[in-house]
Parts: structure tokens; C-alpha cells; sequence
């Protein structure tokens, strides 16, 4: 499994309720994210910069309300807050993610991020295995 995770041959799927409508309906995000430990939070670059690491997802929107944007997300790399980052680099910071630029915090204290499914390889037997939420943001 930790071949798994190190050769990113792992699918993760998740949901995400996000503040504005995005530019595009379906799009692939690149970025570039410095982690700060201090402030537990990663900053977002458009161009290449040392000390930042590649950031890469996919979004397509799922459903429009009134407020928020029901976005599904795929990650192809794994940094510190990636998805929350870079749909806040792109005017799209998740529902309660004030960190990130939303506009208030959810009553719980929670943002609207969900991990949705996970999909890979089983080592030993080959066999793909499949985790999906039962349960939708909406």
C-alpha cells in the first residue's frame, strides 16, 4: 500500500461546495504550493519556484445553486491543503474554508470537503477495489 500511495496509483474523488461559479464547467488546475508550518497553511504560485511543489487536479461542476457551485475533483497529486488551495487561487474557496478566502465559517466549524471515493489496486490479489461515501454533500 505505501507503494500505492508513493507511485500515485491511487485514484481520490471528492466533492466540494465552493463559493462563486467556476470559469470553466470542467477544467484541469496546475499550480504550484509552498507549504508554511507556521501558519499551517499553503501559498499558491502560477509559475514554477523553488521550494514549491507541482500541484495538479481536475474539476467538473456537478450542480449549480443559487450560492455555491457542487464541484467533483479529482487529485493527481497529494499536497498540503491542495484542493482547498487551488480552488481559492481560482475565486472558488470551499463553503466555510474562511483560511482560504470563504466568506464565513459552516456552524460546525466545518468546510464543505468531502472525500467521495477511492479507487486502486489491490497488491496481492490484483483485484481493483473501490471505497465510495454512501452519502452526498447534497
Amino acid at each position: 500500500m505505501n507503494l500505492l500511495v508513493k507511485e500515485r496509483r491511487i485514484s481520490k474523488i471528492y466533492h466540494a461546495m465552493v463559493e462563486n461559479k467556476p470559469a470553466e464547467p470542467e477544467q484541469r488546475l496546475i499550480h504550484y504550493l509552498k507549504k508554511n508550518e507556521k501558519l499551517n497553511k499553503s501559498f499558491v504560485s502560477l509559475v514554477e519556484k523553488e521550494e514549491f511543489q507541482k500541484a495538479e487536479l481536475s474539476y467538473k461542476t456537478k450542480k449549480i445553486l443559487q450560492k455555491y457551485t457542487l464541484l467533483e475533483i479529482e487529485l493527481f497529486t497529494g499536497r498540503h491543503h491542495q484542493i482547498r488551495a487551488q480552488l481559492a487561487a481560482c475565486g472558488m474557496p470551499i463553503k466555510g474554508d474562511i483560511k482560504y478566502g470563504a466568506k464565513r465559517t459552516n456552524p460546525d466549524g466545518s468546510i464543505s470537503l468531502h472525500a467521495r471515493k477511492v479507487v486502486f489496486e489491490h497488491p496481492i490479489s490484483n483485484l481493483t477495489v473501490t471505497a465510495e461515501a454512501v452519502r452526498e454533500l447534497l
